[in-house]
């Protein structure tokens, strides 16, 4: 299933993540795909909400991965200061991947053969100041019932 999704304003992504948040379960991994200040981040934070968390979720460029503990755990993973697939498997990512919570990384692109078949990837595009152009694919039937979620809610 594929789905394209535009927002005018960074609180527009937010939501937009909060509804994709509400529809995740243990075991779903988001790989985010997008330039530098795309908005995966603010996306990110939508989705903590929709799990329940706090929503101070900020980048975790400096630490590669934050852990935000809750009934669902959010695994924010950022891999953009990675050079290569051979170092974000020693820092363990294959572990949260396959963990009990949502796992939610930046930059999936660096580790394309890690990431599960089942999985959503959302490609954040700029097309304006705040404007974005999300397009959200998976091949699960289950994350696709979650998009048509988004789509009916």
């Amino acid at each position: 299933m594929k789905l394209t999704i535009r927002t005018t304003s960074p609180e527009e992504t937010t939501a937009l993540g909060e509804e994709l948040g509400k529809l995740l379960a243990p075991g779903d991994v988001v790989a985010l795909y997008g330039d530098l200040g795309a908005g995966k981040t603010t996306l990110t934070r939508g989705i903590a909400v929709g799990l329940g968390l706090a929503a101070d979720i900020q980048s975790p460029t400096f630490t590669l991965i934050h852990e935000h503990p809750g009934a669902i755990p959010l695994y924010h993973i950022d891999l953009y200061r990675l050079s290569n697939e051979r170092e974000a498997e020693s820092l363990g990512v294959e572990e949260y991947v396959y963990g009990d919570g949502v796992t939610v990384i930046e930059w999936g692109e660096k580790v394309q053969s890690i990431l599960p078949a089942e999985r959503l990837d959302i490609t954040v595009r700029m097309t304006g100041d705040t404007d974005r152009e999300l397009t959200l694919e998976t091949e699960s039937e289950r994350l696709s019932e979650a998009i048509r979620g988004l789509v009916r809610g």
